[in-house]
């Protein structure tokens, strides 16, 4: 089978990968790349545990082709921390207890961080429709909403303090 030469950039830096034109994203994240943050829970894009962002989008990374992403940008849960530390979402996910077997976790940073730049003060209800599609089997979704709400104030806090150490 041809394999397709993809040039994107995921994390922030610029990759080059080999795939064939069947390949999803998730397959070549995993096993080419070696980011192993983005779970396989289902396969059919109903669990939520391979979430990522392709341009900001929110996409299922076991629905969407690699090939698809030429030319886009590719957040991974590898790239939400940095060097300063974690993010507010992972913080407060360790602080309110909110994962356990750690499946889910990654998927559900990545649709919370989605859900903060888009609505920076989001309501419970916004928040438990944003994650809707993250399936979690361990911990409820009680502490997880709530992590997120405090994620939101926090951030809310350090922009009006002039965004020092915000990671967006």
């Amino acid at each position: 089978m041809p394999r397709l030469q993809v040039a994107t950039r995921i994390n922030g830096e610029d990759r080059d990968f080999l795939c064939t034109p069947h390949q999803t994203l998730l397959d070549v994240l995993r096993d080419e790349l070696l980011l192993t943050g983005a779970k396989e829970g289902c396969g059919t894009g109903d669990c939520g545990a391979c979430s990522v962002l392709v341009d900001g989008r929110l996409v299922c990374s076991c629905l969407t082709l690699a090939a698809e992403v030429e030319g886009r940008e590719v957040l991974t849960v590898e790239g939400v921390a940095t060097a300063e530390g974690l993010h507010p979402i992972q913080q407060k996910l360790l602080e309110h207890a909110g994962l356990q077997c750690g499946i889910c976790t990654p998927g559900i940073v990545i649709a919370a961080k989605a859900l903060l730049e888009r609505t920076p003060d989001p309501s419970e209800r916004e928040v438990r429709f944003w994650l809707a599609g993250n399936l979690c089997r361990c911990t409820g979704y009680d502490k997880i909403i709530r992590a997120v709400l405090d994620a939101a104030a926090e951030l809310r806090s350090r922009n009006a303090a002039g965004g020092a150490g915000s990671p967006a």
